[in-house]
């Protein structure tokens, strides 16, 4: 319903023989500062500044007297330099509050197709914290998205071709024989348990690509436990077994990309003046084999071929120099650069009792997702890792995670939840009913239905921001809304049943929204604790 409201406040402006007969930017809602005692803040008046060549507060003001005619606002004030802030109805916030509707429409019909590939990691090892997170981000971003009804895809590439597989059996062959890993191979104590668990009557040339389907079934549990589920796992095999690197150096050529040198043959990333890539790079060998590089432009050009718009690749924090490269190559076969959105997250850098945990007891030289999981939980890890930028760092403290306190912002969320249910559970007991929520409301009744009206936007700008943790951030806010709203009004009240029933809404209403919200982040919303 807010944008029901802000289409009525652009038509009624752009109406206005004041605004009329300029291009003006639209009207775009933000939540008032609490000081203001204003529900909604506009700074349109700045941003029309110029256009109107007329001061901001004029401008606000002028306005002011458009918006206070809409019936869904009872007041607006403009505020130097130019703000503008709105008051809405009580019976408008409570019939937002309520609308159980998310998508948006202009979303729905699926003409814009969107991949998402996250983790992608090599099939070599058990993943670590960091694919946590790269996870994390990535499944909620998918999930967020779908919500909003546009068409998004996960999908997690498998780097199941190349020497990896030869390194790979060369270091399970060593272990087998008591001898260490060849030092360009593999060394973590997991080569000792996949040694344990080979069937006795393996031969010695299926050891690698025996270990790597092992280790991929492995990361596909890890990643089931910790509740992201892919559209599709997609092996890089299957590129060279449809010939795929061939067909996107044929397409390259005759395009007039590549070129000769040295025996090997180049990509011309440089001969756009446009190409973000700094120099040309290497797509054959000497010796024939395709590179890296080869291989991923033949990935990207069957996504494009699949049918998808837009790729968002979620890659690890030394992949900075990959991003330019891509990009020259996408703009080489054929398609916009801003089609391909790179996003790159930092380090996680565990935590305990103040100091850096560096060492894992089973994977060598990094901590494991899966001892992570099992150290602090699934719902832990996903609230933490959404809880935080891409491109910021981040300090997971296991100490903090391990808290059964409301300084630990997971407990502090689900709390909310089970809290609510065990408020219903109680009314159940006492045959108090649900009504419709009464006006006037009281202070904290109409700051959490006010939270509440919000959660559309909150997800926009997940997705605007390609960043859950608007989500985290507005969840905290809503859980400390509702302990306010709790520690304030009477929910179960026998002697008045009508405040009862609706206070037993608003109740509802929020549990609603937080189990929603932690679903879109891979979090579990318990009904007791």
């Amino acid at each position: 319903m807010l944008d029901n409201l802000k289409n009525e406040i652009n038509l009624k402006l752009t109406s206005a023989p004041y605004f009329q007969g300029h291009d003006l930017p639209s009207v775009e809602f933000a939540p008032a500062p609490a000081h203001t005692g204003a529900d909604i803040s506009l700074s349109w008046a700045m941003a029309c500044a110029k256009i109107l060549r007329k001061s901001p507060l004029e401008i606000a003001k002028e306005a002011c007297k458009v918006i206070r005619e809409t019936n869904a606002v009872t007041d607006a004030q403009a505020v130097a330099p130019g703000f503008i802030n709105i008051t809405l109805d009580d019976s408008f916030i409570i019939k937002s509050a309520i609308d159980r509707r998310i998508k948006s429409r202009e979303a729905e019909d699926c003409k814009h197709r969107i991949l998402i590939e996250f983790v992608s990691a090599n099939p070599t090892g058990p993943l670590h914290v960091a694919s946590g997170r790269g996870a994390s981000l990535g499944d909620s971003l998918v999930k967020i998205h779908r919500a909003l009804g546009y068409c998004c895809d996960s999908e997690y590439y498998v780097n199941d071709a190349g020497n990896q597989a030869e390194l790979l059996a060369a270091s399970v062959k060593a272990r087998k024989e008591g001898k260490e890993p060849p030092e360009n191979g593999y060394h973590g104590s997991y080569i000792i348990d996949l040694v344990k668990q080979m069937p006795a009557d393996l031969k010695e040339e299926d050891y690698g690509r025996w270990a790597m389907e092992t280790l991929i079934k492995t990361q596909q549990q890890d990643m089931k436990d910790f509740h992201v589920d892919f559209t599709r796992w997609f092996r890089e095999s299957d590129l060279h077994e449809d010939r795929a690197p061939q067909k996107a150096l044929q397409y390259l050529t005759e395009k007039g990309y590549t070129y000769e040198k040295e025996g090997a043959i180049w990509f011309g990333s440089t001969k756009d003046d446009e190409a973000q890539d700094d120099k040309d790079r290497v797509l054959v060998r000497k010796d024939g084999r395709p590179t890296y590089f080869m291989a991923d432009i033949a990935y990207h050009k069957n996504k494009y071929d699949r049918g998808y718009d837009e790729l968002i690749d979620i890659l690890g924090a030394d992949h900075h120099g990959y991003v330019p490269r891509m990009k020259a190559a996408v703009h080489a076969l054929g398609h916009k650069e801003s089609s391909f959105v790179p996003i790159i997250h930092q380090l996680v850098h565990l935590t305990e009792k103040g100091e850096q945990v560096k060492m894992s007891k089973r994977a060598g030289h990094f901590v494991t997702l899966r001892e992570l999981m099992n150290d602090v939980g699934t719902d832990v890890c996903r609230f933490f890792f959404a809880s935080r930028t891409p491109n910021a760092h981040m300090l997971f403290d296991l100490d903090l995670a391990k808290t059964q306190s409301n300084e630990n912002p997971v407990f502090y969320v689900q709390y909310v939840h089970a809290r609510i249910h065990s408020i219903f559970r109680a009314a159940q007991e006492k045959n108090i009913k649900m009504t419709q929520i009464r006006v006037p409301l009281a202070p904290q009744e109409r700051a959490l239905l006010l939270k509440l009206v919000w959660f559309k936007e909150v997800l926009r700008n997940c997705i605007r921001d390609l960043s859950p943790h608007h989500l985290t951030t507005y969840l905290t806010e809503l859980a400390g809304l509702f302990h306010a709203f709790y520690d304030t009004c009477r929910v179960l009240d026998e002697q008045n049943p009508e405040v009862t029933g609706s206070r037993l809404f608003i109740c509802q209403r929020v549990a609603e929204r937080i189990k929603k919200g932690l679903e879109f982040i891979g979090v579990s919303a318990p009904e007791k604790m």
